[in-house]
């Protein structure tokens, strides 16, 4: 099963964010938006970022959400081209913003970082049209179930609200609530005020098995 954090490589981020800095923001700071240059890349050190696209009508569609560790918003920025989403901070964040003369600094010093970025972001696509698959083709129960999945990690408590894991899972959010009331009525979960405690984790994986 695959999750929607990726693991990053320390040789990847450490040329970039090790001995810098970090930018702090508060929950709701639009990190960048749609349709704007991509002047710089992200490297989330502490905190959790939403990733999203915006249609005309105002309608809002869930791209991802960064856990910390993660690069985000290098697409655009690597190929040139106005961002396709904005990304908004959900948690206090401490972000390190990855302009281009740091990325070519850093390449011409070591060439083979650029290799380990093409690496990096192929698996980005791979794992991203995965996502995809999972979305489109599994069972409502199924995708909620591996959402929370791949926002726990190790943690049982997951901060989230039903309408983001709705736009995540590309259900409605009265199918959310229903079952996330169901799996809480089996002991699978406990809910509170934008909050869900995993209490059998392999009961809950198991419903994501193929």
């Amino acid at each position: 099963m695959e999750l929607f954090h990726l693991d990053i490589p320390p040789n990847i981020w450490r040329p970039f964010a090790e001995h810098r800095a970090p930018i702090h923001c508060s929950p709701g700071f639009f990190i960048y938006l749609q349709g704007t240059e991509a002047t710089c890349f992200y490297y989330l050190k502490e905190g959790r970022v939403k990733s999203f696209m915006q249609s005309e009508d105002g309608g809002e569609r869930v791209l991802n959400l960064y856990m910390a560790g993660s690069l985000f918003g290098e697409a655009s920025f690597f190929d040139e081209l106005p961002r396709v989403s904005s990304a908004v901070a959900l948690t206090p964040c401490q972000l390190v913003p990855i302009d281009r003369e740091l990325v070519t600094q850093a390449f011409s010093r070591d060439p083979e970082l650029a290799l380990a970025m093409m690496k990096y972001l192929a698996r980005t696509v791979r794992l991203l049209s995965r996502q995809v698959d999972q979305m489109a083709f599994r069972p409502a129960r199924w995708r909620v179930a591996w959402y929370l999945l791949s926002l726990a990690s190790e943690q049982p408590d997951i901060s989230c609200t039903q309408e983001e894991i709705a736009a995540c899972v590309s259900v409605s959010r009265i199918t959310v609530s229903r079952i996330l009331n169901e799996l809480a009525k089996e002991g699978i979960l406990e809910l509170g005020y934008r909050c869900v405690r995993i209490l059998d984790r392999p009961a809950l994986e198991a419903l994501c098995q193929d």
